[in-house]
């Protein structure tokens, strides 16, 4: 390989960490704040597809791309407020509620965005971090998500939040103990339905991010699993929103491998490289979920009700 190979390499690998790591992001910090209140939502995959095509929609009948980011933040929060609503029953499991909820979830999307397959919609504006290159590759690869920003603003407020503010902190009482919340009066229902419905909307701009950014169209594949993955995301970062940063770029770059090769002439492996994040998550569900143990800044109400 030249040496222009190998930096189209490796700005499409860095560019992909930062772009195709962006709905991951979003995603796994909706999760960490649901989980940090004690609950689950599986559901997410579901949340993930209907913002998508909420903000696709939104996008082309409204005609801005800033129309579409509040229509996915809009249906990504229904969504995981009836999740909230329904695991607040009693004899409910929020596991198998989040299953239920996300086929309702891509069913929806896939029926109500057949219409939308063909259009274009507007997109969201890109931050380009590649104008000293003078390679091309190089430039398209460094092309970043305006809303990447936001996210990376969200996992800072997040953790100084859980840390320092009351809000944060009841929430991570209810999660590590409902008793002890409802000993001091606060509502376990309500808390839980507030963060469950507010990771919904995160997550939003996960599916928002996939429509209306990178790739850029909606179609019934365009989660490829990436709000299941979260899940397991969530796990490695141990719960923690810093650490989500960390672990959403590692999986965006695996997920840009395959991309990066081909950008740099190399066709071989092409599809075998693109299963690197499901072969990433099965890896560290098998390394961090052992037995009889509890993960290290697992919830308490998590490993309480397993």
């Amino acid at each position: 390989m030249t040496a222009d190979q190998w930096l189209a390499l490796f700005s499409g690998i860095v560019g992909g960490a930062l772009r195709v790591g962006t709905p991951f992001l979003f995603v796994s910090l909706g999760e960490c704040l649901t989980e940090k209140s004690g609950r689950i939502n599986l559901g997410l995959e579901g949340v993930l597809v209907l913002s998508a095509m909420a903000a696709f929609g939104g996008a082309y009948l409204g005609g801005s791309a800033w129309i579409g980011v509040l229509a996915a933040v809009l249906a990504g929060g229904l969504l995981a407020a009836l999740h909230g609503a329904l695991c607040s029953l009693a004899r409910v499991n929020d596991i198998a509620t989040g299953i239920a909820l996300m086929l309702l979830g891509t069913g929806l999307a896939f029926y109500l965005g057949k219409p939308l397959i063909q259009p274009q919609a507007p997109q969201l504006p890109a931050i380009e971090l590649g104008l000293w290159s003078d390679s091309s590759a190089v430039r398209s690869a460094l092309q970043i998500n305006i809303l990447l920003p936001l996210g990376l603003l969200l996992a800072v407020l997040m953790g100084w939040a859980f840390k320092y503010t009351r809000h944060g902190l009841l929430v991570r009482m209810v999660g590590d103990s409902a008793h002890a919340a409802r000993a001091l009066g606060y509502s376990v229902v309500g808390v839980r339905m507030a963060a469950t419905t507010l990771g919904g909307m995160v997550a939003g701009l996960g599916g928002a991010s996939l429509t209306l950014f990178y790739p850029g169209s909606w179609n019934e594949g365009i989660s490829s699993g990436q709000g299941l993955i979260a899940v397991a995301l969530v796990i490695f970062a141990r719960w923690s929103p810093l650490r989500c940063v960390a672990a959403a770029a590692l999986f965006g770059g695996a997920g840009a491998i395959g991309p990066a090769l081909q950008s740099a002439g190399i066709g071989w492996g092409y599809h075998l490289f693109n299963t690197v994040p499901y072969a990433l998550t099965l890896l560290i569900l098998v390394l961090t979920c052992k037995p009889g143990s509890v993960a290290r800044g697992s919830p308490g109400e998590l490993s309480a009700n397993r």
